[in-house]
């Protein structure tokens, strides 16, 4: 398992170091093999927030809490990721196994507008830039699986692509709690 600790307007000590490893040793039993654990801790005023990202066998999980002291922000976080992962196990056991185990590659790009003064070349109508650029693996998945996925990652939005009709869809959630589909219209 890799764990990269960081820590932004504050100083890791060893001791915060090796209480959230131990921490982690029990989200490490409900997978075959965890690929990466990112933690970041944060110090804001009188905030103390603690956030992990966890990829694992294809799953993604994101959890994020903050309270007036680190210990307990780092106890909370890790104690919603193992509920995120429990449920995750136990709607996973319920399904039936997946026929289809190849693993599709996307990428998305995220693009900034510039202004017209701004553009290196003063055309007078704004351009835009790439800005970010991620490429990420998917997996085939129902879209009950992209429900659970889309809970766990605690997004807006989720791409996946779609074992049943074979097509690259997003998933989202609309602003009345219900959740949108975006499919390829032939």
């Amino acid at each position: 398992m890799n764990v990269t600790i960081t820590g932004r307007h504050m100083e890791l000590t060893d001791a915060l170091k090796a209480y959230i490893n131990n921490g982690l040793e029990k989200v490490r039993g409900h997978f075959d093999k965890v690929i990466d654990v990112d933690v970041v801790l944060t110090v804001e005023k009188h905030r103390h927030i603690a956030e992990i990202n966890l990829h694992a066998n294809g799953l993604r999980v994101h959890s994020k809490e903050s309270s007036s002291d680190m210990y307990a922000s780092v106890d909370a976080v890790l104690q919603k990721l193992d509920k995120q992962v429990r449920r995750y196990r136990d709607r996973i056991n319920q399904h039936q196994p997946r026929h289809m185990p190849e693993t599709r590659d996307y990428s998305h790009d995220i693009i900034e507008r510039v202004e017209p003064g701004q553009a290196s070349q003063d055309s007078g109508a704004p351009s835009h830039r790439v800005i970010k650029r991620e490429t990420l693996s998917m997996k085939p998945m129902s879209l009950e699986e992209a429900l659970m996925q889309l809970d766990l990652i605690e997004d807006n939005f989720l791409v996946f692509f779609n074992e049943d009709t074979q097509q690259v869809n997003v998933l989202y959630t609309r602003d009345d709690g219900a959740y949108g589909l975006i499919e390829r219209q032939y």
